[in-house]
């Protein structure tokens, strides 16, 4: 993602930017003001979006929802493995902690609160490749009729 034409990509995928979205993400007005901004997005021939409520709140109409999961100890392990490749000092019982944490806190919040949607594919990754998580989200965007394929 560019912002003013700086990659931001790594800063907001960072556990200080994660840990910090899931905090705002509990005041509506906030909330509020930001579902307002990102439905903005949407624009033909459609788009992709990633967040905890894209499907329930942001886009309830979409086409094509996935709820993409996996289990808190694979999210960690995941994590663990991305921070020390950038050199970083983690702990792996922290970041399970935090995860579960947030988990928590975005499932329990009065406003938007993390819930998978009535018509939502749940893929769960949790013993998938990224390969095989594509594989299983293409095949249901082509069940759907979603994706033309030459």
């Amino acid at each position: 993602m560019f912002i003013n034409g700086r990659d931001v990509t790594e800063a907001i995928r960072g556990e200080e930017a994660t840990r910090f979205a899931s905090l705002v993400a509990k005041r509506e007005k906030v909330r509020s003001a930001l579902v307002i901004r990102q439905k903005e997005f949407r624009k033909l021939p459609g788009l992709v979006a990633d967040g905890r409520d894209m499907g329930t709140v942001v886009f309830p109409d979409a086409k094509l929802k996935i709820y993409l999961d996996a289990s808190p100890q694979e999210r960690a392990r995941r994590r663990y493995a991305e921070l020390k490749d950038k050199g970083l000092n983690v702990s792996l019982p922290d970041l399970f902690q935090s995860i579960k944490e947030r988990d928590e806190r975005d499932k329990t919040r009065s406003f938007s609160p993390l819930k998978v949607a009535s018509d939502a594919c749940v893929l769960d990754s949790t013993n998938l490749s990224v390969g095989e998580v594509l594989e299983k989200a293409l095949a249901t965007a082509q069940g759907k009729g979603l994706l033309i394929t030459n």
